[in-house]
């Protein structure tokens, strides 16, 4: 009798044999001929052979005459290694997506919103698979649903700030206010942005120090973002004694427009008196550095208060300097 039970076996394992080859065999083909076509190259490459043996054997033993309790067995046992498969691929087609997506991305973002998109599509990936699994199983996957819509609300409550600073993320990440390597401020907090993650925003600030914001409190905080900057407006003061006579006056915005144009990548704009000090006469000027960059508006200002200087002196113009006269009278 078993002899006969093993001849019967023959028909049925010859066709897994002939399967499992076949799907060896059309594997290596596809990843020969898929150069071309990388989504179906990963998606061939990361298909386990321990996958199609098992596919094999079960469509070799698919009109096998078996027990119920065995033929329900062999077909629970596909469908849990065509999940795991299912989610073997998903994984690498999350990652083939991100990877082809944001890699056209070149701003400083593409590595936080990637990170971002592959842990939330994982996560949805891996509860449908975790779902269809217990579903498999005979889990009423209905009530299971419900109680975690109950609990999940419980829990939300609970992590509130949590979920906070991650749907902070996400509007970080679409609306971009800053990127890796922007140099921004924040209150009394300046310096570059090193890392934007789920939680939390790393700064490299200018003393060296890593400062580290929650992103709900960085969205509601006022951000200058410096790296944006096409140009720099510069404001500054001088003050000059009162003894200064009225023509030498009249001349201070010339000479100081002059010693501005006389810099390259310079704008000026204006230059006036505008205010009798306790001590001065305060002249105000602006005028427009054309480039971001801070060391160069620091060596054009040094380069433009030299020459005021210079040209003052010549001039016989006088640097106010807070002064106190005190008159005595004899009682």
């Amino acid at each position: 009798m078993n002899l006969e039970w093993l001849r019967s076996l023959v028909p049925n394992a010859s066709i897994s044999v002939v399967a499992f080859l076949f799907f060896l065999t059309l594997k290596r083909v596809v990843l020969r001929r898929s150069s071309r076509q990388p989504f179906l190259n990963v998606l061939v490459k990361n298909t386990h052979v321990i996958y199609l043996l098992i596919a094999s054997i079960y469509l070799g033993f698919l009109e096998y005459d078996s027990s119920p309790e065995l033929k329900r067995l062999c077909d629970k046992l596909f469908i849990l290694t065509s999940l795991f498969q299912a989610a073997v691929w998903g994984k690498h087609f999350i990652e083939f997506s991100s990877q082809r997506y944001f890699g056209r991305i070149h701003d400083g973002s593409e590595t936080t919103a990637s990170n971002l998109f592959r842990f939330l599509a994982k996560l949805c990936l891996y509860i449908v698979i975790f779902l269809l699994i217990l579903h498999n199983f005979g889990v009423n996957i209905a009530t299971l649903v419900t109680g975690l819509g109950v609990g999940g609300i419980a829990i939300a409550l609970a992590v509130q700030n949590i979920l906070g600073d991650l749907f902070a993320s996400m509007t970080i990440v679409l609306d971009k206010p800053f990127v890796v390597g922007d140099f921004i401020t924040v209150d009394d907090f300046n310096g570059t942005i090193e890392h934007i993650g789920m939680k939390t925003t790393r700064i490299r600030s200018l003393g060296g120090e890593q400062l580290i914001f929650s992103n709900t409190d960085l969205l509601k905080s006022r951000i200058r973002n410096y790296k944006r900057m096409n140009e720099r407006r510069v404001v500054f003061k001088v003050g000059v004694l009162y003894e200064t006579p009225k023509e030498k006056l009249q001349r201070i915005p010339s000479l100081i427009r002059t010693a501005i144009e006389r810099q390259a990548k310079t704008r000026f704009e204006r230059s006036h008196l505008v205010s009798f000090g306790d001590s001065a006469l305060n002249f105000e000027t602006v005028y427009w550095v054309t480039q971001s960059d801070y060391t160069l508006f620091c060596d054009l200002h040094q380069a433009i208060g030299l020459e005021i200087f210079e040209q003052f002196n010549l001039e016989g113009i006088g640097f106010a300097y807070p002064t106190q006269t005190v008159y005595l009278t004899q009682s």
